[in-house]
């Protein structure tokens, strides 16, 4: 019984290990980042891949596509740099949760479109990508529980409190 409880201690301290959600900042912001370059370069594009969800009124599309690629970019270096972290992974845990949302919509209305994750409209969604998205979501909670390490505003920036 004892050894059952040190092995489960000791897995759990492995997954917990700020080393461990460092791998996961990294592995979200580098991701977040290369999911904004071609949504960036190709905003029409990804404004008909929006509209295809039909979740947003036709008036807020277009503001979409222009505004979501580059919140992705800001929250994915910011992310990769380790300045303000947990506000960068909050904005993703939320865009990961809209994201997830809006494909579960659409996989239960039987909508057969791309899901403009990072390359056009290629790329069919299914229920895989709802898996690969809630995989994002749970890996950038890691983050904000655990990631305390390399994060660049504790070498550089002031704080109130150090005022």
């Amino acid at each position: 019984m004892r050894s059952r409880v040190t092995i489960l201690d000791t897995a759990w301290r492995i997954v917990t290990h700020r080393y461990v959600a460092l791998i996961f900042r990294l592995y979200i912001g580098g991701l977040f980042i290369y999911a904004a370059m071609y949504k960036i370069n190709y905003a029409g594009e990804f404004a008909e891949t929006i509209a295809g969800y039909r979740i947003l009124p036709y008036w807020a599309i277009n503001m979409t596509a222009i505004v979501m690629p580059w919140l992705e970019l800001i929250c994915g270096i910011l992310l990769i740099i380790g300045v303000r972290p947990n506000a960068a992974v909050v904005f993703i845990i939320g865009m990961l949760f809209l994201f997830s949302t809006a494909i579960f919509v659409n996989l239960i209305r039987g909508t057969n479109i791309g899901c403009g994750c990072f390359q056009g409209p290629g790329s069919e969604m299914d229920w895989a990508t709802l898996g690969r998205d809630l995989v994002w979501t749970a890996m950038a909670i890691h983050v904000y529980l655990y990631d305390s390490a390399f994060h660049l505003e504790q070498k550089f920036m002031m704080r109130v409190k150090d005022l």
